[in-house]
């Protein structure tokens, strides 16, 4: 099977600074990634790589065979960072129906069908009742559900998504990622994310981010995890022994 994401030798420095080195990683099609590791280590860095925001200093990034920018189509994207002018008069449906303008289209017309499907976006992350409701009037987790309901749009074949759930209560967050768990039916999921608590009942496959990155296949992933529910990530990135991971050659 041909790798929906294939990585090749890369390496990327930022004003000199090394950030990743000699990275090579296959993301095959169905795959729930989660990438982990310290701050700094080079998750969002890595994920920016993929959806082809930055260029690699060395190496290649192929997303189904092609470079990443050719790709975009195929991709849906959650950033960590949510910049929105909060006094800007635009509702939730808008912002969510922004995931259906293609490049290159002046006018921002919508069919019925596309707001039926951000409807039913908006519903299945709790939303629906806000709909109309102006964006800068929700709170920190909402705007963030409102974005991955605008990332769904495209019914993306890969979704990137970075700390998704920073602004979520931990009520929201185990319905959440059920809905991710339905999502990886039909899309391959690449994540990075800190919980771990939730996660690891979740994702398919590992890979430890610090610079390098060292891959940890489905086997891996096993109920011995549940011990490491209340350690913080550092407990498990690299710098101190592993308890689940299995030693990086």
């Amino acid at each position: 099977m041909a790798p929906r994401i294939e990585i090749t030798d890369l390496s990327f420095s930022y004003q000199g600074r090394p950030v990743l080195k000699d990275v090579n990683l296959k993301i095959l099609d169905g795959d729930f990634l989660l990438l982990m590791g310290p701050n700094g280590g080079g998750k969002t860095t890595l994920l920016k790589l993929m959806l082809g925001l930055l260029r690699p200093t060395r190496g290649t990034v192929c997303v189904s065979g092609a470079p990443p920018a050719k790709m975009s189509h195929q991709i849906g994207y959650v950033p960590q960072d949510i910049h929105i002018n909060q006094q800007f008069p635009i509702s939730a449906l808008d912002v969510v129906l922004m995931g259906k303008l293609k490049p290159g289209r002046r006018k921002a017309w919508h069919s019925p069908s596309d707001r039926t499907s951000a409807h039913e976006v908006l519903d299945r992350l709790g939303m629906g009742a806000y709909c109309h409701r102006r964006i800068g009037e929700l709170s920190g987790g909402q705007r963030q559900r409102v974005m991955i309901a605008r990332a769904l749009m495209t019914d993306p074949r890969l979704l990137f998504l970075d700390e998704p759930t920073s602004g979520i209560d931990s009520g929201g967050q185990g319905e959440f990622y059920d809905l991710l768990k339905h999502l990886n039916e039909t899309i391959t999921i690449v994540l990075a994310s800190h919980d771990l608590m939730v996660l690891s009942s979740y994702v398919k496959s590992i890979a430890c981010v610090n610079q390098t990155v060292f891959y940890h296949d489905e086997s891996e992933v096993t109920e011995d995890m549940v011990g490491m529910f209340h350690c913080p990530v550092e407990l498990v990135a690299h710098g101190v022994p592993h308890r689940v991971l299995k030693e990086h050659d």
